[in-house]
């Protein structure tokens, strides 16, 4: 591989390009030309001197010189060059920079992704307009759909800045000592800064600049070659100041300077008490609080089965397309065993590779529900003999693995979030939307068509359907265990969403289409934003472009955009199991140092969504005359076109709000029957039993199979049946 390539003349000959930059330019884009601030210092010679911010010149030049440092030789290349005005690149005197061979990141990021650094510590010296200011300059925000409103995908300045820049305040001294940057995020525009100062200060009026060690000079970065790839650039010399600024030097030819950061910086004592101590991110329970890898999420999952072996059970539902499998912790107090009436609850993390909070939290859940029940807490102990769960951490592990190597603030926005064939999960999943709708159009539902357990369709199960492995296994878990309540954890936003998740009608981007469970979805989805801390913090901001706290927090799926093969849709669809998405957090991959708090934010939401499953009705559906249970029987609610089904052992639960409802419960070769059951506010599950009486056919067929004698009293009643149809 190349080792340090340093800067086309655009940049200092031998200034290095920071971690994470590629190596070409936007496709469908010409090698990207640079425009410089107009303060820039003199050219190379040579070179024309660099135009005003902003504007075109052209050029007759035919090449331009490269130098490349590879294993301790120079070479000199030459590469012919358009003579096109739009790959013009301005040139900056020689400096060196000298920048680590590898550059990692030592310090903590300071909090601008995570919105730790809030909107006002924000400056710039100027802004194109409020949604393009200096508070949008967040590593991976991402903008609206429309440029210009309030949510715009970067800072950017005035294309008249003669000197823009972007400054945060620390609020007390802190030691800098790198920084992120990406372009803007539009989906109508390019904007990114190819090179930048850094400047420091203690009162934001007199600064001084990252200098270069061997030549004293300012030392130029190099930033951004695409909107998205975040460049690392660690700082010859960490500095202790309370402020920072960032100076662009050169842009994109025809843009603007515009940029998203991330400042890393460790924190410094401060002997004399001038300012006030801020608060480290910090959790009561003694848990591991880090990154886990595959090899060291299996050892945690290992240690924890070890430490809690009568409650804890780990198994595999399946492989990904590398081969790694798909592990679950069982935890109930017996585990391996569905007991009669005990429901099965599920949590899915890492569905998306890169969205790496769920698959911590749940191995910090498994780690808590474990201390807690050798602990003889009573809520825990409750859970777990009530409740047989399953925590599923990573359902795509070799996207997560790809994410992981770049690391939390190297990693992007979407880099991992695919399998390795390129699978988005969470589309991956049959349209059972379109099939139940059009029955529904032709008056199909629920006579000649259920309303609930729709099959899968042919095209899905053929053996060249698009279908992740990943996908068939949770599949076949689902159909394994009668699931009654799931959660889908991701990340990259602060809301609950709940089904369904794709739009009724055609090619919609977005339309409200709730199912007939709306309330209960909407109290589900209620109850976790209600009691996660970040979600109701009043004084938060939005994360990119949408404020769901007007909303309570919640949404409809599909009002927010469709999502044609979403697992909640499925899981809905398919089986009886009700399930949501909780997007837990603004940034995808925080940086393990948040997870402390992250964990805080989540545990009280965690637990009590668990609890959720009592709320409703379950019971038992018997044979009246053996008293044995009876499997796949059908139970239906008046006013709700939603059934669900038994388990195999005739026991089963339906999720309502408070209420009186009439239920009725039927089962092939049995009599009907239908009771009243009053779900209240207290805790449930509110037991609602059914005993059945087979139909005279089905005993007639079940003596006749066993070659026994029909009793006289099932003849007379076949008999006056025969007579009724005569």
């Amino acid at each position: 591989m190349w080792g340090l390539l340093l800067a086309l003349a655009a940049f200092a000959p031998a200034v290095g390009r920071g971690l994470g930059a590629p190596s070409s330019s936007v496709p469908g884009l010409a090698p990207p030309a640079t425009t410089g601030a107009p303060n820039s210092t003199s050219a190379l010679p040579g070179s024309r001197a660099p135009p005003p911010a902003g504007k075109n010149n052209d050029t007759s030049q035919q090449h331009v010189r490269i130098r490349i440092i590879k294993k301790k030789r120079v070479i000199i290349k030459k590469r012919k060059k358009l003579t096109s005005s739009s790959s013009l690149v301005t040139a900056r005197p020689p400096v060196t920079l000298d920048l680590p061979q590898k550059q990692e990141p030592g310090c903590p990021p300071l909090g601008l992704e995570s919105l730790r650094v809030s909107d006002n510590q924000f400056e710039a010296s100027s802004s194109q307009s409020l949604g393009l200011g200096p508070h949008r300059g967040r590593l991976n925000i991402q903008s609206g759909l429309e440029d210009g409103d309030l949510y715009d995908g970067a800072w950017c300045a005035e294309e008249q800045d003669a000197e823009p820049w972007l400054q945060v305040d620390a609020r007390h001294p802190i030691r800098f000592s790198g920084i992120v940057t990406q372009g803007r995020n539009s989906i109508w525009r390019y904007d990114w800064v190819t090179s930048y100062k850094v400047q420091f200060s203690n009162d934001s009026r007199t600064w001084w600049g990252s200098r270069n060690r061997s030549s004293g000079m300012d030392a130029v970065f190099p930033a951004n070659s695409d909107p998205e790839t975040p460049v690392l650039n660690l700082l010859p010399e960490p500095q202790v100041a309370r402020f920072i600024r960032l100076l662009p030097q050169t842009w994109l030819q025809g843009g603007a300077p515009c940029l998203r950061a991330e400042i890393l910086a460790c924190p410094v004592s401060d002997p004399s008490g001038l300012f006030p101590e801020m608060p480290a991110p910090a959790s009561s329970n003694l848990l591991d609080f880090r990154h886990h890898n595959y090899k060291a999420m299996r050892k945690l999952m290992k240690d924890v089965n070890e430490q809690c072996p009568n409650i804890t059970r780990v198994y595999s539902i399946g492989k990904s397309y590398q081969g790694l499998k798909l592990y679950v912790m069982e935890m109930s107090d017996n585990p391996g065993e569905h007991e009669l009436g005990e429901p099965e609850v599920r949590y899915v993390a890492g569905m998306h590779g890169n969205e790496a909070l769920g698959r911590e939290l749940l191995l910090l859940l498994m780690q808590f529900l474990c201390h807690e029940f050798l602990r003889g807490d009573p809520r825990v102990t409750r859970l777990l003999t009530e409740t047989r769960i399953h925590l599923l951490p990573s359902m795509n592990p070799d996207g997560y693995e790809t994410a992981f190597r770049r690391g939390s603030e190297l990693v992007g926005w979407a880099e991992g979030r695919w399998t390795q064939q390129g699978i988005d999960l969470n589309h991956n999943f049959a349209d059972l939307n379109t099939p139940l709708w059009e029955a529904e159009d032709d008056g199909l539902i629920p006579d000649t068509v259920p309303n609930h357990h729709l099959p899968l369709p042919t095209y899905y199960t053929l053996p060249n359907a698009t279908v992740a492995p990943e996908t068939r296994a949770v599949i076949e878990w689902m159909e394994r265990i009668p699931f009654v309540l799931s959660a889908n954890l991701h990340g990259g936003e602060l809301v609950v969403s709940y089904p369904f998740d794709m739009t009724r009608t055609p090619w919609a981007a977005r339309e409200l289409t709730p199912t007939p469970d709306d309330a209960v979805f909407r109290w589900l989805s209620t109850v976790y934003a209600g009691t996660n801390w970040a979600m109701q913090d009043p004084d938060r901001r939005p994360c990119h472009n949408q404020d769901f706290s007007l909303y309570g927090n919640i949404i409809n799926g599909a009002d927010w955009h469709t999502v044609p093969g979403s697992m909640n849709d499925f899981s809905y669809l398919h089986t009886n199991c009700f399930e949501i998405t909780v997007e837990l957090s603004c940034d995808k991959f925080p940086h393990e140092t948040e997870l402390p708090q992250e964990w805080e934010n989540n545990k009280e939401a965690l637990l009590t969504y668990l609890e959720q499953v009592r709320m409703g009705i379950a019971g038992v559906v018997r044979d009246k005359d053996t008293e044995l249970g009876i499997a796949d029987a059908v139970i239906a609610v008046d006013g709700l076109n939603h059934d669900v089904t038994t388990a195999w052992g005739g026991d089963y639960w339906r999720l309502l709000t408070p209420g009186d409802y009439m239920v009725t419960a039927s089962a092939e070769g049995y009599h009907s029957v239908t009771r009243s059951c009053r779900v209240t506010f207290e805790e449930g599950p509110v037991p609602c039993n059914f005993h059945l009486t087979k139909t005279p056919k089905q005993r007639l067929r079940e003596l006749l199979a066993a070659g026994a004698k029909v009793p006289p009293d099932l003849r007379r009643r076949l008999e006056r049946l025969r007579g009724q149809k005569d």
